[in-house]
């Protein structure tokens, strides 16, 4: 069976893109622990991060990287946490989270029915920060997976 972000990738259930590539795709978290909370999923359903091809995990950190430039860029945080946590949803993903200190990578501390305007607007700065940059992976809003 599909993971629910296998659907999400494929188009079955909606998702704020930010970046596309061959191998991996960003979008935002439903339940952002801070705005601009953005996971970085492989295409290639893999469950937890040890079992993932050395190549894979370093195409995800790679992308984790100018994704949390772009956050750095958009939301102006003391720093971009990462973490792979992997409980929630039994694909691999990176969160990464804008904060200003520890307490801001608190689950518990999840936003869990955001506007969706709040989210469309933090999907649309992080948009613009990346095709800033010069990237080429980055979605229209109005893009289908």
């Amino acid at each position: 069976m599909a993971s629910l972000f296998s659907r999400i990738i494929r188009g079955e259930l909606p998702g704020r893109f930010v970046w596309r590539d061959e191998r991996a795709v960003a979008f935002l978290t439903i339940e952002p622990i801070r705005p601009g909370h953005t996971l970085v999923v492989p295409i290639e359903e893999v469950d937890h991060w040890l079992d993932a091809a050395p190549g894979l995990n370093a195409h995800l950190f790679e992308v984790a990287q100018n994704i949390g430039a772009a956050l750095q860029q958009a939301f102006d945080p003391v720093k971009v946490g990462l973490m792979i946590a992997g409980l929630e949803v039994p694909h691999l993903h990176l969160h990464l989270v804008p904060i200003t200190e520890l307490r801001d990578l608190d689950f518990a501390q999840a936003e869990r029915n955001p506007s969706e305007a709040a989210l469309d607007e933090a999907a649309r700065k992080i948009r613009a920060a990346l095709r800033a940059a010069g990237h080429g992976f980055v979605p229209d809003e109005t893009d289908a997976p």
